[in-house]
């Protein structure tokens, strides 16, 4: 069959912005409300000790509940939750942003994390069974990479100008707008392909032991990086999680109709795939809130000034992710393009090592910023597109969870992780070059947001090895062939001319 017998849907364009304009709400929605927090505790008044609930309170019920979300998607059908999600999505950004107290403020993110659980993995999986045709497919992903690269660096920008120029408030409002187009898109561009076969049932079983492992590791970091790695209850949390995900993998392995096929991750492709998307996570945290701090504490930029100085990364990371999924990845695969994407990123983070209270924002800070935007948009389309190649339909909603899945935990661990190792460092620098002068304490938080970056220079790096040897030959991956098989632990090594010739789907 050659790619000009497939039938492709209509409007698959516009659905493509429909979803997009969802999966950007969803990812704004992480760091815009950071920029309000400020105001938004001086309006309220709620303590400095409450604050990080605001942000956690989300995390949390995104983190915990996004698999559960994706196969909600395969069961109810992915237009319907997709509506489902867009609704509540909207509902719970109106009611936070006329929060009157804290209380309703921390329910309202906690139901936005909830509905952006529902609608994240379902407008993938959307994406994923909506473009058949290989290039077609590679644009889509090029698309969706880039948003899913830049969304944080957006919502940097929209929130320092909705913050500073008009009110707190709007940076939760913003999304009812954003939600209403996305609506009217959903009802005639979004459809869902008739069921074949018997209805899937929900594996309760192992819905409960894979949303409490990781609302469990979600709360362990998140609460290390609030009281410490020290804390007992972080490692409490974090080693209730590790049991309840074990159960979930012994579950799974042996229930009738598991939650999550295990072949879906155990295939060496989606594997890589997955881990390449939470070690770039990971690394870009540093990127955004290291950075964000040295703009604003360092060269006294405006919270709009700081956002607009990410835009040459924006850039750089579309101009990346059009020329990787249009060009580079049909003719070299991710086995290539993510390492090559993992070097450039490690490259980029050392740059910014040499950065001291002296550096000028060009070039010392754009020029390694939009390397680091061409290293996304390198690694997270590529990797993004294998993530969810070959997976049986009745598993798209799922696999396409897992994306952001992988997305949350890395998040999630580099907060911890990168921000622990940062205050240690501001603390012994401090003790060696004491007295505590302004000027020290200065250089002591450059000085730990160096360490930061050489740490992510090296989670780029061992990203660079691992996807190097994870991945197969082009010609030895997921095929899209396959896409109507069984899914299974192995792969058939398909022609590469009949792989990009069958469609994902029927449509």
């Amino acid at each position: 069959m050659s790619s000009s017998t497939l039938q492709a849907p209509p409007n698959r364009w516009l659905t493509l912005t429909t979803v997009a304009l969802a999966q950007l709400m969803v990812i704004l929605d992480s760091t815009v409300v950071n920029i309000a927090l400020p105001s938004a505790q001086a309006d309220l008044g709620f303590s400095n000790g409450d604050r990080q609930w605001v942000v956690t309170a989300y995390s949390l019920a995104f983190g915990s509940l996004l698999l559960l979300g994706g196969r909600i998607a395969d069961l109810i059908g992915r237009k319907q939750a997709f509506v489902i999600g867009l609704i509540g999505f909207a509902v719970a950004s109106a009611l936070g942003g006329a929060a009157p107290d804290f209380g309703l403020l921390v329910a309202a993110r906690a139901l936005q994390g909830a509905f952006g659980a529902l609608l994240a993995p379902t407008a993938l999986s959307v994406l994923t069974t909506t473009f058949t045709i290989p290039k077609e497919r590679a644009r889509a992903f090029g698309i969706w990479g880039a948003i899913a690269g830049a969304g944080g660096a957006i919502g940097l920008l929209l929130g320092g100008f909705l913050t500073q120029d008009i009110n707190w408030r709007w940076n939760l409002y913003i999304n009812v707008a954003i939600a209403v187009v996305a609506l009217v898109g959903s009802f005639f561009f979004v459809h869902t392909a008739a069921r074949t076969g018997e209805r899937p049932k929900l594996d309760i079983v192992g819905t409960i032991l894979v949303s409490g492992g990781l609302f469990f590791l979600v709360y362990g970091f998140s609460n290390a990086y609030t009281d410490g790695w020290g804390n007992a209850d972080s490692w409490g949390m974090l080693t209730a999680a590790g049991i309840l995900l074990i159960g979930f993998v012994v579950w799974i392995s042996r229930a009738k109709n598991p939650l999550l096929h295990l072949s879906v991750v155990l295939d060496r492709n989606r594997a890589a795939a997955y881990l390449s998307i939470m070690l770039a996570a990971v690394s870009m945290f540093a990127l955004f809130l290291f950075v964000t701090y040295f703009l604003q504490t360092g060269l006294h930029y405006t919270p709009i000034q700081t956002g607009l100085s990410f835009l040459p990364m924006v850039g750089m990371l579309v101009i990346a992710a059009q020329l990787g999924t249009n060009f580079l990845v049909p003719r070299f695969g991710p086995k290539v393009l993510v390492p090559i994407g993992m070097l450039i990123g490690a490259a980029g983070m050392l740059w910014l090592t040499n950065l001291d209270l002296h550096s000028t924002y060009v070039p010392d800070v754009m020029l390694p910023l939009m390397v680091i935007g061409f290293a996304m948009g390198t690694i997270m389309p590529a990797s993004m597109q294998t993530a969810t190649l070959g997976v049986q339909r009745q598993y798209q909603g799922v696999a396409s969870a897992l994306v952001n899945t992988s997305q949350q935990v890395g998040g999630s661990i580099g907060t911890a992780l990168l921000n622990t190792l940062a205050a240690s460092a501001v603390t012994a620098y401090i003790v060696d070059h004491a007295p505590a002068t302004p000027t020290v304490t200065a250089e002591a938080a450059v000085h730990s947001y160096a360490l930061v970056y050489w740490v992510a220079a090296g989670i780029f790096t061992g990203g660079a090895v691992m996807s190097g040897l994870l991945f197969r030959r082009r010609n030895q991956g997921v095929s899209l062939s396959n896409a109507h098989a069984p899914v299974t632990g192995r792969t058939a090594t398909i022609p590469s001319e009949q792989a990009a010739a069958e469609p994902v789907s029927a449509h």
